[in-house]
């Protein structure tokens, strides 16, 4: 697990994730999986298309998390 990824949902992070930090959490994915920080130039789309798909992967989640209790939440 990448140790720059931090939890997104309640009650760690105690108000909803906001894109910039869904965002942030899929490109440290996609570095790690990848080895890359930086893509070259010929891998950039397909880099950027798995930042995209894990991003609204992770907004899906979150939305859906029933967490001690809480409802869940209606994805955006």
């Amino acid at each position: 697990m990448c140790r720059s990824i931090k939890t997104l949902r309640p009650p760690v992070l105690p108000e909803e994730a906001t894109e910039d930090e869904i965002r942030a959490a899929a490109l440290q994915y996609v570095r790690k999986v990848s080895g890359f920080r930086a893509p070259a130039a010929h891998n950039r789309d397909v880099f950027d298309r798995a930042v995209d798909t894990i991003a609204e992967a992770t907004a899906e989640l979150l939305a859906g998390l029933e967490v001690r209790g809480q409802t869940a939440r209606k994805a955006g």
